[in-house]
């Protein structure tokens, strides 16, 4: 009798096994972090939330930026404006006193979404249009300052004329040129002692960053969405099935 309960509590577990298996067989398996590709070269524009001066800058510190403009992949937002964008200064040159002009270079290393989502970003610096001293000058995204040999020229070419002015008042010809003379060497003097012009980006400055690679992103962490309320790309933009309601017994 034993025995026979034994065998028959043994068959039971092998049948529900077996139905156990046949029913997950048609079950589709779990799917895949789904994720999309934003290509190499595309463009962001951002607006510079800290100042970077080459007067005060130091390799390492942090450069703080926002996107402004939104950036799309298969016909759906998958940067939005707002969404923050971290960078770092690779090195800080200053100008010099009789030539070499200011240069300022830093790259963008990571992206932070408004859901949290925080991914590392391969971005350099494109173009800065509003940037009113300097410009980028080379793929790497170096800002340089703009030349001022005219500057320099001005500054020993006014004194020049200044003393001219006051020479010839004085003493006539030969005044005016010991004057001049005199006025230039102060110029000179002015421009050997005196640094050329330091890069400052000021805060709110419209600037331009360009992926050097290809930047893939998990769709279901753009929106903050866990994998159970994931919802596939194909099935977006369709109306919510409800379920079905049992209508309630009706009372006896």
């Amino acid at each position: 009798m034993r025995i026979a309960k034994v065998l028959l509590i043994l068959c039971s577990s092998w049948c529900l096994a077996q139905n156990g298996l046949n029913s997950d067989a048609g079950q589709p398996a779990p799917s895949s972090t789904m994720s999309v590709t934003v290509p190499a070269g595309t463009k962001l524009l951002l607006n510079l939330k800290s100042t970077v001066n080459t007067k005060t800058a130091h390799p390492g510190d942090g450069v703080y930026l926002e996107t402004t403009f939104p950036i799309t992949a298969n016909n759906r937002i998958v940067i939005p404006a707002g969404t923050y964008v971290q960078g770092v200064i690779d090195s800080v040159k200053r100008p010099g006193r009789v030539k070499g002009r200011a240069e300022v270079l830093f790259h963008f290393n990571t992206l932070i979404f408004p859901s949290g989502y925080t991914v590392a970003v391969p971005g350099a610096l494109q173009d800065a249009p509003d940037l009113d001293n300097g410009h980028v000058k080379d793929k790497e995204g170096t800002v340089q300052a703009q030349g001022q040999k005219g500057k320099d020229a001005g500054t020993i070419a006014q004194p020049a004329a200044t003393g001219t002015l006051i020479g010839g008042l004085t003493h006539g010809g030969k005044g005016a040129a010991i004057g001049g003379l005199a006025g230039a060497g102060v110029g000179l003097a002015q421009v050997l002692l005196t640094r050329g012009d330091d890069i400052r980006i000021p805060q709110g400055t419209a600037v331009e960053m360009v992926l050097q690679r290809p930047l893939q992103l998990e769709e279901r962490r753009l929106s903050g969405n866990s994998d159970t309320d994931f919802v596939p790309t194909s099935q977006r933009g369709r109306p919510l099935q409800k379920p079905a309601l049992t209508p309630a017994p009706e009372p006896r």
